[in-house]
Formats: structure tokens, C-alpha cells, sequence
């Protein structure tokens, strides 16, 4: 996955989770952010951060903020949109013979559904941007869609769909991702009795540059208990 038209800036502040006030060439310029978690850790006064402009002439935002620069760690992708975008990519060099993306089950609308030959696949997918001491948690804030959708998983599992929960780390050197049960108990729960029903947790590694994201090794099963 690429970008188009990336500028530097420098983070200044953040006065919603929609919007950010960053400095560029010297202007300080409201951007919209695309992403709507806390990023506590990485939208820090003065941390240099990638913006793509939009090609959108009346926008009320001239740009997006889809990267942050974290020391000791290099670039994070920090795009919501991001970790859909390469998994269709990933998928499709895959052997599905069908990939549907929004594919409605039950109450919730699921990534992916997939079929190889008569087998039927689901695939939910979560972008991770928080990282502790090298390892990568999800979610860094509350997410009761997350709690809702890993339910609807559980559910699928058990009637014959080979189900899945894909952890895109949108950050390189990171191989693990942890519930944060710390954020959201609930959420650690949820993806506990997803994965005691047969849903895979799967890790994805990803490179990380100022102009792209893609999905870089083979999956990392989650088959522990953590």
C-alpha cells in the first residue's frame, strides 16, 4: 500500500480525536487524523509526523496525518484505513478462490469472508500502534465494536467457518501483540473465549516506510494462553 503527495510536519497538539494542529514549513496547520485511538504515547509535542495531502480541493483539512515518528522504534503508521488495505493485498496473493471485503454475519459487518473450494473463511482485522517494551498491545482505547465482533467470531467458529482475528503491526520490529486488558478487560476476555472456540489469532509484520505499509513475513499464530 502507498501514498501519494507525503509531507513532513512537526506535531503540535491535538484539539479533538478527528483533528490535530501541526507545524509545517513553518505554518501551523489543522490535519485530520486518521485515527481515532488515544496515541498518547506517540502524538508528543515536537514528534515529526507524515501527512499525505489530500487530493480533495474543498476539504476543509489539507492533509492527513497517517505516521509518527517514535524514538527508539522508527516510523508507525498510524492510518485506521491502513491494515484493511494490506491484508486485501496479502489475501489476494493467497490461494481464495473468493474474498469479499464488509461481509455482513449475524449483527456485524466482518472484514473479510473468504472460500477455498467448499471451506468458508472469516477474517477480522485490527491495526496495532501501541507499543511497551517491544511488544505491541491492542486496543489503546475502549473498543466495544472489537468485544462485539470477536463474539460474532466465536459464534461462526462454532458453526463450521474458520475464523480469524489478523493483529496488523503497523510498526517494524514488533512480532507480538497483547490484549491491553488494562484499557479494555473486556476485550482480553472476548479474544480468550474466541481463541478456546478455534478462532486464530494472527500476528502480521509489517515494513514501515515514509510512503508505504505492506505486510512483510508469514503470519505468527497466537497459541498461547496469555
Amino acid at each position: 500500500m502507498n501514498y501519494h503527495n507525503i509531507t513532513h510536519g512537526k506535531f503540535h497538539s491535538r484539539p479533538n480525536r478527528f483533528l490535530a494542529e501541526v507545524w509545517i514549513d513553518g505554518q501551523l496547520e489543522t490535519v485530520h487524523v486518521k485515527n481515532t485511538g488515544r496515541c498518547r504515547e506517540l502524538l508528543l509535542p515536537e514528534a515529526e509526523v507524515l501527512l499525505e495531502k489530500s487530493n480533495q480541493p474543498n476539504r476543509k483539512t489539507k492533509y492527513d496525518l497517517v505516521g509518527v515518528y517514535k524514538e527508539g522504534l522508527g516510523w508507525v503508521n498510524i492510518d485506521s484505513q491502513a491494515p484493511n488495505k494490506v491484508v486485501r493485498e496479502w489475501l489476494e496473493q493467497q490461494d481464495y478462490t473468493c474474498i469479499k471485503p464488509e461481509y455482513t454475519y449475524g449483527e456485524s459487518r466482518v472484514d473479510f469472508y473468504m472460500e477455498k473450494g467448499a471451506e468458508k473463511y472469516l477474517l477480522e482485522v485490527k491495526g496495532c500502534t501501541l507499543e511497551i517494551d517491544g511488544v505491541g498491545y491492542f486496543p489503546d482505547a475502549p473498543t466495544e465494536r472489537g468485544v462485539k465482533h470477536l463474539r460474532e467470531l466465536t459464534q461462526a467458529a462454532g458453526k463450521g467457518y474458520h475464523c480469524g482475528i489478523a493483529f496488523v503491526i503497523q510498526m517494524e520490529g514488533i512480532r507480538e501483540v497483547r490484549s491491553n486488558v488494562t484499557t479494555h478487560p473486556e476485550f482480553g476476555t472476548a479474544l480468550e473465549e474466541a481463541k478456546a472456540a478455534g478462532v486464530q489469532v494472527l500476528f502480521l509484520p509489517c515494513k514501515v516506510t515514509e510512503n508505504s505499509l505492506e505486510i512483510v513475513e508469514n503470519p505468527k499464530e497466537n497459541r498461547s494462553r496469555k
